[in-house]
């Protein structure tokens, strides 16, 4: 393996880092998104190389993976495993193409298995059908309905993303140590992104003998620089409510009892003091869910109140596609500032606003 390609300074060919100690991460593309790359990562094990994730379903992506596996000298046809740390299009697209070329397994926590199945059987016109009633609930306006509606009518119904991702076809159970030899990889469960989120820690003496407790393959869970989006768990078939946001809240404690020496996310870079991003993140929270409940002192719809949010851009200038995706997020901080007490329905509004209390 030349310098270039451990270290990703080669111009041309794939941005591939050596973490030592046999894990590798590929920078993979994820076309038109601000992200600009998923970063699967590879381990070395007795039974051949295992994929952590492995990036967005597209042409680029697939040959900027298999380029890098290459480049960590190995052979995309001798993958031993894929372990997803959660359903998303940028961290599962990959797998069933990642199967088919190397006959590897794939594995994922059943709450994320779950999600994927229903996305493969899910009739698009039903799933638009959910939306519309979901948004009109949230208090969304007739002219952002609209075009769902004509859609709808008109059947222009596309394919949801991820249709094409593989079923797993084994479970990682969280807390327990994973199928592989001459490694000591333990699932560590870590809903809040998405229902069954895992992070993976690597129980083994950092290389480079840093302090702390290992290594944590993190996924969207705990990232240097940004939070993840937490909204709403979507399932058409289940009312059940959840708090997908307190759900996040405990999990970043979970971690950070961990401790782990380094962390490998899946967007961004490595970083080190992971108890202190934690910390970050959960005075982030706490400040984001001030600021709402403040907004609250006026009754404001879910839809009113993503408006009023913060967001990195103005209202005005968030595509139309994320707007949905802010307004999950408002109603994640919503269902959550209720469970606390701290926010309430106003009894026989409709759409529901809710207020401070």
């Amino acid at each position: 393996m030349t310098a270039a390609a451990r270290t990703g300074a080669a111009e041309a060919g794939p941005r591939v880092t050596d973490h030592r100690g046999g894990v590798w991460s590929i920078a993979v593309p994820i076309p038109d998104n601000p992200l600009g790359h998923t970063l699967v990562h590879l381990v070395e094990t007795g039974r051949g190389p295992v994929l952590v994730d492995t990036g967005w379903d597209d042409p680029d992506a697939w040959n900027t993976l298999t380029a890098g596996i290459t480049a960590c000298g190995f052979d995309v046809t001798g993958l031993h495993g894929v372990l997803i740390t959660h359903h998303h299009p940028d961290h599962h697209g990959l797998s069933a193409r990642v199967r088919e070329a190397s006959g590897a397994w794939i594995a994922m926590h059943a709450a994320d298995a779950d999600v994927v199945r229903r996305t493969r059987e899910a009739e698009p016109g039903r799933w638009l059908d959910y939306l519309v009633t979901k948004l009109t609930a949230a208090g969304a306006p007739d002219e952002h309905l609209a075009p769902l509606r004509a859609a709808r009518a008109e059947g222009r119904v596309r394919g949801l993303p991820g249709q094409r991702a593989a079923l797993p076809d084994r479970e990682i159970t969280p807390g327990a140590l994973l199928d592989l030899p001459g490694r000591r990889l333990r699932a560590v469960w870590t809903p809040g992104h998405t229902p069954g989120h895992v992070c993976l820690h690597l129980e083994e003496d950092h290389p480079a003998q840093r302090p702390g407790h290992g290594r944590l393959f993190s996924g969207d869970h705990l990232l240097p620089g940004i939070s993840p989006h937490i909204g709403l768990y979507e399932d058409p078939e289940d009312a059940t409510p959840t708090d997908p946001l307190g759900d996040y809240l405990a999990s970043l404690e979970h971690v950070a009892r961990l401790a782990p020496a380094e962390v490998l996310p899946a967007h961004q870079h490595a970083f080190t003091d992971a108890a202190g991003r934690v910390r970050e993140l959960l005075v982030h929270h706490e400040e984001r869910l001030a600021g709402l409940r403040a907004l609250l002192a006026v009754p404001r719809t879910p839809w009113q109140l993503a408006e009023a949010m913060e967001w990195n851009r103005p209202w005005e200038q968030i595509p139309y596609g994320s707007r949905n995706i802010a307004v999950s997020e408002a109603e994640a901080h919503l269902r959550h500032l209720v469970r606390r007490g701290l926010a309430e329905a106003v009894p026989g509004s409709e759409p529901v606003t809710y207020r401070a209390v």
